[in-house]
């Protein structure tokens, strides 16, 4: 079994990260907050207005490799919610025992991103959601990982485990065992 510690931060509004409502846009100038290539780097929240859902729901589980938080997140166009002042934003840290491969921590960061996704169903996550679901495949790569969500993690489930996504029903007896016969 292998465990994904992520660690959440937030919340940060589009202005932290750099968003000018004047210019209407994010001025590179401002984006020092988020934006430390060493530390800044793996899977986001994004909590806001949805028409249907209503006020400060989770949106969008997404995630970063090359870029820091700031850099991805300032070409989303959040700015463009109808209730952006109020979109809230949470990071989120892989942490460990060990510091992984460059190779090993790009694998980790788009398990936890696709393992969130299906596990949450966030409504602008649709393409990805219905991808996972149209190939049941991809869920097996899931199968021995949990990832554990520590601190700010907002609406997460604390545990998302791969095995109870994977394994079929079928191949368990019920609580009192076989009931025939």
């Amino acid at each position: 079994m292998q465990n994904i510690r992520i660690e959440w931060d937030g919340p940060y509004s589009l202005f932290d990260i750099g968003y000018d409502e004047k210019e209407d846009k994010y001025l590179s100038k401002k984006i020092e907050f988020l934006n430390d290539q060493k530390k800044d780097m793996g899977v986001y929240q994004i909590y806001g207005q949805h028409p249907v859902y209503g006020s400060n729901v989770l949106l969008y589980i997404g995630k970063t490799e090359t870029q820091t938080f700031a850099k991805r997140l300032s070409q989303e166009f959040w700015q463009y919610n109808s209730d952006y002042k109020n979109i809230q934003i949470y990071v989120g840290r892989l942490f460990g025992e060990y510091q992984p491969s460059d190779k090993e921590w790009n694998t980790m960061i788009n398990i936890a991103e696709r393992m969130l996704i299906y596990a949450h169903s966030p409504s602008m996550n649709s393409s990805n959601i219905q991808n996972i679901f149209r190939d049941k495949r991809k869920l097996k790569e899931f199968e021995n990982i949990r990832i554990f969500n520590y601190d700010n993690y907002r609406s997460l489930m604390p545990e998302v485990s791969g095995e109870l996504w994977i394994k079929e029903f079928e191949n368990f007896k019920g609580v009192y065992g076989d009931m025939e016969g």
